[in-house]
């Protein structure tokens, strides 16, 4: 029987949680670097036990650990990105220049195929890949140095790159998401990139249809149709049907359509999970009601889902990266709150238990399907 194996990332350290495929009964280890902040723990779909993790400390600054027994010990790599040429300059919050500086990684995305190859999203906005293992980071600098990129700016949370999604039919082939400058495609392996963000209408900047300057929170794409994506935006759920090229919302009937995570069934390309909140002030459920909402129609049409979820005086946030499912015949879709709870659905989101309780806030949860 298949096992599932939660990674889960906080505020205080990294937890990893196993199961049989029931998932009825779960194992927790952790926590791992106690104390410090893991912004994103992730696995190597080429080699299952080998996990990167993220860690952010207020001593040593930024480093990436590694495992290669399914988080039983952990190894220090990496402890120096390179950016390639100068950093330069971007925008603040107040329009005046301000300086590229390196602040964290907020997202790794192990290579599909290459347990050595993992890409890194850090704050300021930039991308950067190891090809040994997460020993030795290189930028890939053609999006740093778009002619876009000294107009971006950060948003509430900085200016990070937060999303990388791997196109699994075409190598050469990738999206990533800045707050808040918006969406990137590049197809040629990172030499060049441009925007993607027609369709996109924002408030707050000068231009409501600029080609930068949205606030993206999140990209979700179903691996059988790398053409479509769906997006988490500050305000608006948005589809795309051709790679990036045009965006149209599916919001639909949501509640509200602030929110951060979003992700897609493993076996159902057209259902979609998101996690409401009332607005960009009010970073809660609405009416203190934790609800995730599913469509079954790629957007537009949306459900409640809320059996065995808190429905009175719940106030967490569901973060960006803290939404996964697994690739199980019953889909089990999982989040993490900054509450400090986990929940897991094994039945595709009809009904939810927590899995764990009182973590420190969640920052990200990945789900890994193990034989």
């Amino acid at each position: 029987m298949s096992r599932v194996r939660v990674l889960v990332g906080t505020r205080k350290g990294a937890f990893v949680l196993t199961a049989d495929g029931k998932r009825e009964h779960w194992d927790i280890s952790g926590p791992h670097f106690a104390g410090w902040e893991v912004y994103h723990i992730a696995g190597s779909p080429a080699e299952p036990d080998r996990l990167y993790a993220s860690q952010s400390t207020s001593w040593f600054g930024q480093l990436i650990q590694r495992s290669d027994d399914g988080g039983q010990n952990w190894e220090p790599v990496g402890k120096e990105f390179l950016y390639e040429g100068t950093p330069g300059t971007h925008q603040w919050y107040d329009g005046t220049p301000h300086p590229w500086e390196f602040a964290r990684v907020w997202h790794l995305e192990p290579a599909p195929d290459d347990p050595d190859t993992v890409y890194a999203g850090v704050e300021d906005a930039a991308l950067f890949r190891s090809r040994d293992g997460g020993q030795n980071w290189h930028e890939l600098p053609g999006l740093r140095t778009h002619p876009s990129a000294p107009s971006w700016q950060p948003g509430a949370g900085g200016m990070c790159l937060h999303t990388i999604v791997l196109d699994p039919a075409n190598p050469g082939r990738m999206f990533v998401a800045i707050s808040a400058a918006g969406a990137f495609r590049t197809d040629d392996a990172g030499e060049s990139w441009r925007p993607i963000n027609h369709g996109l209408k924002s408030q707050g900047i000068p231009d409501p249809d600029a080609e930068v300057g949205h606030c993206v929170h999140r990209l979700a794409m179903h691996p059988s149709r790398p053409d479509v994506l769906f997006m988490q935006k500050h305000w608006d759920v948005m589809r795309t049907d051709d790679a990036g090229e045009t965006w149209r919302e599916v919001s639909g009937d949501l509640p509200t359509d602030f929110g951060f995570a979003i992700d897609v069934h493993a076996h159902e390309p057209d259902t979609v999970y998101v996690v409401p909140i009332k607005s960009d002030s009010h970073h809660f459920p609405l009416d203190g009601a934790l609800r995730v909402y599913r469509s079954r129609t790629g957007g537009d049409e949306w459900e409640p889902l809320t059996k065995g979820l808190p429905e009175r005086n719940c106030y967490v946030n569901v973060l960006r990266d803290a939404m996964a499912v697994d690739s199980l015949d019953d889909c089990g879709i999982y989040f993490g709150t900054t509450g400090g709870q986990v929940y897991a659905s094994a039945d595709a989101g009809e009904s939810w238990a927590p899995i764990v309780r009182d973590l420190p806030a969640v920052l990200s949860v990945e789900v890994q399907t193990l034989p």
